[in-house]
């Protein structure tokens, strides 16, 4: 047997306006649910950073979080933890990742109630470290989602490996990249999908393949693929569409023919990524490579892991993160010496809230000028960092602080604004 895990990945960022989050609403997110509510035998194992999940209810779009809930109620879907706001994990304290996760799994569980139950985790745009994977087995996740350029052993087929930490240990599921991909840029139909499958699985009893991608790659960047694929797919797994199909339309397709007449369809079945960990045995692993979905092996040679979020030749990016750094440092400080007033409590909660979204992944995923390039994407997010200097100053300032100290921190908030300047120098010049 075959088992397919299909992963999808919901989210916009914080910075989004609600033109656009309602465009993606009604292109992608409600066809590709109404699609699964009306196939009872999908299933679909996916992230939804709490972020979206806020917004979707703050926008007037709660549907979608309705139906999404009677689809886990169901057990047609299942749920994984990330990080709120869709922080590069590995690039951020060890202490932002820890509140990055408590939030995604305090927000979600408000909202999906008691069918939010995670036993994996996806890091946003998979950027695995071995610091991570630590840091979610201490947190007790079964498992962790991460693109296969990571994986050092033989491709896992029938296996599952995990990576031990001591006394604990966390299974590491691989993305089948080359497969994944094929789907989200349209390079790839759902007979030709199976067929993949079928040769994938050579001689063994039992195989499994996980593909994973963005959930707006369905009816938002390729229209009606939720229908032309995920639907086509589904159908022919699990052959419900085989009597419609074959006794009522004429213009079928050669292929679907072959795929229904060779009995292909009942090799393949569609599973949860936790289903997987019933079915096939976990062996021991070296740990991961350091690398992200969009890093190649080339890359990770070159010691470039996060090459679209940290560039190792990117004066931007490094910019960026010498702003963050202010950041991190000005809000951690004002958390020590907050004392009982009013003053300080305000602005700092302020600097806090904001520095959670200040750290989202777009604004570095927009500053590669030979890739992808947006003045507005980067500009939003170096706003909200400058939001968090400007409160964290003021809450250590209103704070019992002595002079001398203040006026270290007030370098700090002069450092920031010259790293923040020349970042909206290239924006201008660019």
């Amino acid at each position: 047997m075959i088992y397919w895990a299909p992963f999808l990945h919901f989210y916009q960022p914080p910075t989004q306006l609600h033109a656009i989050l309602k465009k993606v609403c009604n292109e992608s997110y409600r066809p590709l649910l109404k699609m699964l509510l009306r196939h009872p035998h999908a299933k679909i194992t996916i992230n939804m950073c709490a972020v979206l999940t806020e917004m979707l209810n703050d926008h007037g779009e709660s549907d979608i979080i309705a139906d999404i809930t009677e689809l886990a109620k169901k057990n047609q879907v299942e749920f994984v933890d990330s990080a709120k706001y869709h922080a590069i994990l590995p690039l951020i304290p060890s202490k932002e990742m820890h509140r990055q996760i408590e939030l995604n799994q305090k927000t979600n569980s408000y909202f999906f109630k008691d069918v939010y139950k995670a036993r994996g985790f996806f890091p946003p745009e998979m950027c695995y470290s071995t610091e991570l994977g630590k840091l979610l087995s201490t947190l007790g996740y079964d498992w962790v989602l991460i693109s296969g350029v990571s994986c050092v052993e033989k491709w896992p087929l029938d296996c599952v490996y995990n990576v031990n930490f001591g006394k604990l240990k966390i299974n590491t599921f691989y993305r089948d990249d080359i497969l994944s991909n094929r789907i989200s840029f349209y390079d790839i139909d759902s007979t030709g999908f199976i067929k993949n499958l079928i040769d994938l699985s050579e001689d063994k009893d039992d195989i499994y393949v996980i593909t994973a991608m963005d959930a707006e790659t369905f009816g938002h960047h390729i229209q009606n693929w939720e229908k032309l694929f995920l639907a086509d797919v589904y159908e022919l797994i699990s052959g419900v569409a085989k009597f419609d199909n074959l006794k009522q339309r004429t213009d079928l397709a050669e292929s679907h023919k072959e795929i229904f007449e060779s009995g292909l369809e009942n090799q393949v079945q569609v599973v949860t990524i936790s289903e997987l960990l019933d079915k096939f045995p976990s062996k021991p692993s070296k740990p991961p490579r350091p690398s992200s979905w969009s890093t190649t092996k080339e890359e990770i040679l070159k010691g470039n892991f996060y090459p679209l979020w940290q560039g190792v030749d990117n004066d931007i990016h490094n910019l960026q993160w010498e702003h963050i750094k202010i950041c991190f440092d000005l809000v951690d400080a004002a958390e020590e010496l907050k004392d009982e007033s009013e003053e300080t409590e305000r602005f700092f909660n302020i600097a806090r809230g904001l520095l959670d979204r200040a750290i989202h992944s777009c604004q570095f995923w927009w500053a590669n000028k030979d890739r992808m390039w947006d003045v507005n994407m980067i500009n939003k997010g170096l706003s909200l960092q400058e939001e968090v200097v400007l409160n964290a100053y003021k809450a250590i300032k209103a704070s019992d602080v002595d002079e001398e100290t203040l006026r270290q921190f007030y370098h700090e908030v002069i450092a920031a604004r010259d790293a923040s300047n020349k970042i909206r120098d290239q924006l201008f010049l660019s």
